[in-house]
């Protein structure tokens, strides 16, 4: 059944039993008529299929600590309880075309390693222990680090502490790369890497923050910085907070990016840590591109699409594209941390970043 719409310009052909006929020997051959889904492929503004939704740690943590007794991590490959938004099960993402999950890895376990095409970042929700191997370099990370395991990578996890579990969210584009028919992926040939001689070598490298190697090329088309440790990156929002109050509609907010070419850190998925100044309320936008939020720190809440969600500390929630949101950090004395993946690398390099700023009168103003 076509979507009419009785405005000059769009589509608004009534169907006849002559007609009927004409779209049958069309679907005969493989074809149809435009016009019967212009309307609906081409909308007046973005119609997003995801839904804002928010999931509770709380909730969550039970059921991802009784996994780690149910399955083994060999068995699984990945021990994780994933969050599917009610609107795109069909592609298990959380928004839009993201995937995310909650992965556990029980005391002196590890993964095997193995590749993707689709592009993974990590951040640590609780305990000590945590590494990662990506192309060879062992990361160790711990609660509130940021870490990428970049398209195409090797990459192995693993928890060498001996009295607690590890627990993280995996973010994903597989939901994209899927979409694109480009997904593989391989299984390491020796199951599992040999790490370098020196541990943390890409934060050794780059991790200054003020300062770039000499003489040191890099070709690769995501940042060569693959871990972002928690303290460097609360402070540097901290000491932003002091002389800044940040935007009307995030705060005080900082992109993860590469010290090499000061972009995202991966092509298709980038990532923010904002700062919500006690009792901040911003004012309501909304753009183009989907994202999902892991509460870092502190406690508040979202009002998207009208609806208004509480949150606290590790819990998520995501908004979907060209949903109106609008953040408040419901404590007067503390700060707020928001961390934040999305997909915005993809979307800003194919032109398509549009954002509205919303208007108390019922209307909304086009950004540039």
């Amino acid at each position: 059944m076509a979507k009419i719409e009785n405005i000059a310009g769009r589509s608004r052909v009534h169907d006849n039993p002559e007609l009927e006929d004409f779209y049958a020997r069309l679907d005969a051959v493989g074809t149809g008529a435009l016009w019967n889904v212009a309307n609906e492929i081409e909308p007046w503004y973005p119609q997003p299929k995801s839904v804002p939704m928010h999931w509770r740690y709380a909730s969550m943590r039970p059921l991802v600590v009784e996994s780690a007794a149910l399955v083994q991590g060999e068995d699984a490959g990945r021990r994780v309880v994933y969050l599917v938004n009610d609107g795109r099960r069909e592609i298990a993402a959380a928004v839009g075309l993201l995937y995310t999950g909650i992965q556990i890895m029980n005391p002196g376990e590890s993964m095997t390693a193995h590749r993707h095409a689709a592009s993974a970042l990590r951040f640590v929700i609780e305990g000590t222990g945590a590494w990662t191997i990506v192309d060879g370099d062992r990361l160790e990370v711990g609660p509130n680090d940021f870490a990428i395991t970049p398209s195409g990578t090797w990459h192995e996890h693993g928890n060498e502490a001996d009295d607690n579990f590890v627990i993280w969210q995996d973010g994903l584009d597989i939901p994209l790369v899927n979409a694109l028919d480009a997904n593989f992926y391989e299984v390491h040939p020796d199951l599992y890497q040999q790490p370098g001689k020196v541990n943390n070598t890409s934060i050794l490298t780059h991790g200054s923050g003020i300062l770039k190697p000499a003489n040191r090329n890099w070709g690769k088309p995501y940042s060569p910085l693959l871990g972002f440790p928690w303290e460097q990156t609360r402070d540097a929002l901290m000491q932003l907070s002091l002389v800044s109050d940040g935007t009307d509609h995030d705060g005080v907010i900082m992109e993860y990016v590469s010290p090499h070419t000061g972009g995202s850190v991966m092509p298709t998925m980038g990532a923010h840590m904002q700062l919500l100044k006690p009792g901040f309320e911003s004012k309501a936008h909304r753009h183009t591109g989907s994202v999902v939020y892991h509460v870092a720190e502190g406690c508040g809440h979202s009002v998207i699409d009208g609806k208004r969600y509480d949150w606290q500390e590790h819990d998520i929630f995501v908004v979907p594209s060209w949903s109106w949101h609008e953040h408040v950090n419901d404590d007067e004395t503390n700060p707020a941390f928001l961390f934040s993946f999305n997909d915005f690398p993809m979307i800003n390099s194919l032109s398509l970043f549009v954002e509205a700023e919303y208007d108390t009168n019922g209307g909304h103003q086009e950004l540039a």
